[in-house]
This record gives C-alpha cells, sequence and structure tokens, in this order.
C-alpha cells in the first residue's frame, strides 16, 4: 500500500506550486478564470491531503472494532472529495456570472497563456499517474483524486480558450471559461459521489461479475452445483457468501478441502476481498 502514497504526494506538492502560480498571475492581472482554475489548483492540494489520510486509514488492518478491516473508509473519504468538489463548482459558477453581468474588461498577455499551458500539461499528468497506481491498487482514493486532476486540466483548456477569446475581441470570454470550469468539476462531483455512495451502501456487483464467481466455483473439482450467491461491496472490494453442493458419499474432510479451495479460488479474483463458503450435501441439505 506504499505505493499509494507516492501519487498523493505528487498532487500535494505539484498542485501547491500550481495554485501559488495561478492565482498570482491571475491576481496581478484580473484575471477570474485563471485565479478560479488556481483555487481548483487548491482544492486540489486539500482534496488530496483528505485522500492521503483515508488511504493510511483504509489500510489499517482488522481489529476487535472492524473486524473485517477498514476498508469502508476510502470510499468514506473518496464521497468527501466529491463533496468539496461541489463546493468549488458552486463558487466558481457564482463567481463567474458575476463577472458576465458586470462587463468587465480584461487585457490579456502571454504570461497567463504561459501558465494555462503549464497548468494543462502539470494536470493531465499527474491523471495519469494516480490512475495507473489507483487502477493497479483498485484504489478509489486514487482514483477519485486522478478525476479531480483530470477536471482540473479540462478547465485549463477552457481558461486557454476562454482567454484567447478574450485576447481577440470576445469580452466574456474570461467568465465564460470560469463559467465552463464550475459545470466540468460539478459533473466530476457527481460521478465520485454517485459511484462511493454505492460502495458506501453494499450495493451488488454487476451480473457478469457474478456469474465469473459462479464459474470459478464450479471449476473447484468436487462441486456439483452453486446456489445462493450473495455479494456486495465493502467499500471498494466484495464480500460474497454462497452455498455448494457436494456429494454425499465424501468424508466430512474432502468436503471441507473443496469448500476451503473454493474459498481461496473466490478470493484470489482481483475484486473480491472475503467470501464465505457454505457446503451442502446434495440431495440431502439445502
Amino acid at each position: 500500500m506504499e505505493s499509494a502514497y507516492k501519487p498523493l504526494m505528487a498532487s500535494i506538492f505539484g498542485n501547491i506550486l500550481l495554485a501559488i502560480l495561478k492565482i498570482a498571475i491571475g491576481f496581478i492581472y484580473s484575471s477570474l478564470a485563471l485565479m478560479s482554475d488556481g483555487v481548483h489548483s487548491l482544492s486540489d492540494v486539500i482534496t488530496s491531503i483528505i485522500g492521503y489520510f483515508g488511504v493510511k486509514i483504509a489500510s489499517k488492518p482488522a481489529d476487535k472494532s472492524h473486524p473485517f478491516g477498514h476498508s469502508r473508509f476510502e470510499p468514506l473519504f473518496a464521497f468527501f472529495i466529491g463533496m468539496a468538489l461541489f463546493l468549488v463548482a458552486y463558487e466558481i459558477g457564482r463567481d463567474s456570472l458575476e463577472r458576465m453581468l458586470s462587463s468587465y474588461v480584461l487585457e490579456v498577455n502571454a504570461l497567463m497563456l504561459g501558465v494555462t499551458v503549464v497548468s494543462i500539461l502539470s494536470k493531465e499528468a499527474m491523471t495519469r499517474y494516480s490512475l495507473k497506481v489507483g487502477r493497479k491498487l483498485n484504489n478509489q482514493i486514487l482514483i477519485a483524486d486522478a478525476y479531480h486532476h483530470r477536471s482540473d486540466a479540462l478547465s485549463s483548456v477552457a481558461v486557454l480558450i476562454g482567454l484567447l477569446l478574450q485576447k481577440f475581441g470576445f469580452s466574456y470570454g474570461d467568465a465564460l471559461a470560469g463559467f465552463i470550469v464550475a459545470l466540468l468539476i460539478g459533473k466530476v462531483a457527481v460521478e465520485v459521489v454517485l459511484k462511493n455512495v454505492s460502495y458506501l451502501t453494499g450495493t451488488s456487483p454487476p451480473f457478469e461479475l457474478c456469474e465469473r464467481i459462479k464459474e470459478t466455483t464450479l471449476s473447484v473439482k468436487g462441486v456439483e452445483g452453486v446456489h445462493d450467491l450473495r455479494a456486495h461491496y465493502v467499500g471498494p472490494k466484495l464480500h460474497v457468501e454462497l452455498h455448494i453442493e457436494v456429494s454425499p458419499k465424501l468424508t466430512l474432510k474432502e468436503a471441507h478441502d473443496i469448500s476451503e479451495e473454493v474459498k481461496n479460488r473466490i478470493e484470489n479474483l482481483d475484486e473480491v476481498e472475503i467470501a464465505f463458503v457454505h457446503v451442502d450435501i446434495k440431495g440431502v441439505t439445502d
């Protein structure tokens, strides 16, 4: 789990530098789009810090108060990241609408455009790094953080377009770019929140995954049937419960060994954390 911290630390320090740069240049030249984009980067710092502690807590082993581990803390912290994104989207959207109504005239220069291009390239690099590690570890905090980076990269693209429009005579370019940033952030917020609400409320996995669990079970020699399969997410991983049917001719040890093999194979699936296997004697027990 140690590798999960590296993208978060890169995010924290990278976003601090980007936030300072964009807010400073935006403030000097009165660019709402740049300052909003800087605030977005600053929000990335906050959510990455939340994510860092979320990963730290979620990776703790099981204890008396959490006998199945602390994995639910992972989507809980990711949910808070999504809610933080909602707040950022609202603030930027409000300020952008106010700027549109005020008909403020902004002078765009090469420094403002250069800072925006640097932001786009930096944020896309952070996105790809966090996604790569997050998907490898199936870590929802890193994946949520990666999409936060992507929203920032897209918002910087919108800022770049808005500044170019402003430079070539479109008076609402800067404010319009800020509003587009707000919409992009809001979209990402919805996706992050909905996904992690599903994890927190113990939603069931897709039908295809349940079928794969059944096929894995039936591939074990001695299993003659499987029924009453139930699975739900506990954090980003599945807890699985199912009944297998074995021959009445087997000894108790043989039936136990088969159930242990089923358990091991199911738990070797990337999506599964733990499996509970009940043994039924075919034609005798249900």
